[in-house]
């Protein structure tokens, strides 16, 4: 499936967008509790590329977490963040109780205040994900959502992977999809020329 890449998400931002990574804690990774996602190495994997690369660049990281829900709690270990994953000093932090990131009132606050604009990696595509990004379109925010730097549920008799698909191409209805080597080498093109703009206003 081709894809638009509309690069005003990247070049009009007086700042670079914040990667967003939705829930992830170990609760997804506890193969014997009702969260837990099949065959998700792949998309931790990338989501730890997507973070580096995201440090690397100075991009602001946020990262999310359901809490108080019947499934989870912010005082049980599987609510932690999955290995590797922790916030670091500069990194923020949002909590919340319902599916979309949204919910939490701050973290609106804060997309709002840089620009609404946003990278989204993590867990699940069909919930927090899917809701996140309706709840961007309906704000007038720009959203990019790594499609395999996340992972979906199956849905009763729909498996895993065949629900992650049609969420991949749900999210093209509110924002952008993208892979995340193509959002990499994208990103990096576009800080390349920032300082390029930057280094020639000096000279």
């Amino acid at each position: 499936m081709n894809q638009v890449i509309d690069l005003r998400a990247f070049t009009n931002a007086a700042k670079l967008p914040t990667l967003v990574l939705v829930d992830l804690q170990e609760e997804y990774l506890a193969t014997s509790r009702a969260l837990a996602l099949p065959n998700v190495q792949e998309a931790l994997a990338n989501c730890r590329t997507a973070l580096a690369h995201a440090r690397m660049i100075g991009m602001p990281i946020a990262h999310t977490r359901w809490i108080g829900s019947v499934l989870s709690s912010s005082t049980a270990r599987l609510s932690g963040w999955i290995d590797g994953f922790e916030p670091h000093g500069t990194d923020s932090i949002f909590e919340r109780k319902q599916p979309s990131c949204y919910t939490s009132q701050h973290f609106a606050e804060v997309m709002t205040h840089n620009s609404g604009n946003f990278v989204m990696a993590g867990f699940a595509g069909e919930a927090a994900c899917l809701a996140t990004a309706i709840d961007a379109f309906h704000r007038g925010h720009q959203v990019t959502y790594l499609s395999d730097a996340s992972a979906s549920h199956g849905l009763t008799d729909t498996p895993s992977l065949q629900v992650h698909d049609f969420v991949r191409q749900l999210m093209g209805l509110w924002g952008n999809v993208m892979r995340t080597d193509s959002w990499i080498k994208t990103t990096s093109r576009v800080v390349a020329w920032k300082e390029a703009a930057v280094l020639g206003g000096r000279s």
